[in-house]
């Protein structure tokens, strides 16, 4: 994660004010509709971190696995993956 760590790490920061600004149009009883809409921005934020993260698990951690020949490596990544997936399937 070195290579985008800074880049993720400020837009985690971004989302947290994000949250922390629909906490307080909830307590200053803004319009629903303007707090879902902040809501989904966030949920859309949060998956674009996930997505740089996934990617670079793949270019890094599986690429490795998939460097080194080993078939146990190989298959512990590959079954996070799937574990991943599954949960968010649900």
């Amino acid at each position: 994660m070195t290579k985008d760590k800074t880049a993720i790490l400020n837009r985690l920061k971004r989302i947290e004010g994000q949250v922390r600004g629909v906490g307080q149009m909830v307590a200053d009883e803004r319009y629903c509709i303007d707090i879902l809409h902040q809501v989904q921005a966030v949920k859309a934020a949060l998956l674009k971190v996930e997505s740089e993260i996934l990617k670079d698990h793949a270019a890094c951690c599986v690429s490795e696995a998939i460097a080194s020949g080993d078939a146990f490596e190989q298959r512990v990544k590959f079954n996070e993956l799937i574990d991943l997936f599954e949960k968010v399937k649900r």
